[in-house]
């Protein structure tokens, strides 16, 4: 029995941080592996595909929701055996000793050789006056969460990325019209993206626009606009701001200095090791040109495999040394 008071750590050769597309796909690996695994998500396992309606461009599958997709990587992971725990994460540090520390919010310590981080990200703000105000009444960041609410109304969209267009078109499924404010003159999102933008009766674009203020009573009812060109200001008649401007990558988790780029994401090598032995990353916190749910299965079998070698290099000193 553990002394009264001391923290009581468990351990695992390896421990998964985040469950969605990469984090599962790692899972699924590690199980296989038959490692001593654990996977900790602080919500439902799915990530990003939880907030995907359709998913059209997962090889051998032509058409299939968001979190019909994330329902099968979860039974196909824990068919193999896989520990999977909810648990949110709030740092994580390698230790002197070579291991490293996972602490939760829940209170509960772990301890493992090696981890693989897929921790993903978290939408970012316009922080503009009233978006915070009209979070849950008009402002939203999750499209297949919403959209239903405003059917026959008019909404409004910023972004110009991927996320943005793609949410965009989903989103008229519901409401009447649908504005797309860019800030730029042009998408950055790819060409079939904007191709399902401008082809839709639906959609309008306004260019060279952000957001100043969201406006309204007991809910959003209108934003206020700005040409960022001109510098003239308008209005806009609208009950829903979806925001796909930005993602923030959750790499603050780790509390040693990992090398990034400028966004933060954390750089690799092609076998998705980090500047941290023992760390190893691959999805949304990873340094790389795309971010899609190929990108992140195929990052992750890497990490997993990647990882196993590591730990196996760890245990080869302590069997010589028991062999002599």
């Amino acid at each position: 029995m553990p002394d009264e008071g001391k923290e009581v750590e468990r351990r695992h050769e390896l421990i998964i941080v985040g469950a969605g597309p990469a984090g599962l796909t790692a899972g699924l690996y590690a199980a296989r592996g038959e490692l001593d695994a654990l996977l900790l998500e602080s919500g439902l396992p799915g990530g990003q595909l939880l907030l995907t309606d359709l998913i059209d461009d997962y090889p051998g599958v032509e058409e299939v929701g968001g979190p019909e997709l994330a329902d099968r990587m979860l039974k196909h992971a824990t068919k193999f055996g896989l520990e999977v725990e909810t648990a949110t994460v709030n740092a994580i540090k390698k230790l002197e000793d070579g291991d490293f520390r996972v602490t939760t919010d829940e209170g509960t310590v772990f301890r493992a050789r090696a981890i693989v981080l897929t921790a993903g990200g978290t939408a970012t703000k316009l922080g503009v006056p009233g978006e915070d105000e009209f979070a849950g009444k008009g402002v939203s960041y999750c499209a297949l969460c919403d959209g239903a609410f405003f059917k026959g109304e008019t909404i409004a969209v910023a972004g110009g990325g991927d996320a943005a267009t793609e949410e965009g078109d989903f989103l008229t499924r519901f409401a009447e019209k649908v504005y797309m404010i860019h800030r730029r003159d042009e998408f950055r999102a790819q060409k079939i993206f904007q191709h399902r933008v401008f082809e839709n009766p639906k959609m309008e674009v306004i260019w060279d626009t952000v957001v100043e203020e969201v406006l309204g009573d007991s809910g959003m009812e209108r934003l206020r606009l700005k040409n960022v060109k001109t510098g003239d200001e308008r209005f806009l008649d609208a009950t829903g701001l979806f925001v796909f401007i930005g993602f923030r990558p959750n790499t603050g988790l780790m509390e040693d200095h990992v090398d990034h780029d400028e966004a933060g994401y954390f750089i690799t090598d092609r076998d998705m090791r980090t500047s941290i032995p023992g760390l190893f990353v691959a999805g949304d916190v990873r340094s790389q040109m795309t971010r899609q749910i190929t990108t992140a299965v195929g990052d992750a079998t890497t990490a997993v495999i990647t990882a196993e070698k590591y730990l196996k290099e760890l245990a080869e000193p302590a069997h010589e040394t028991a062999k002599t």
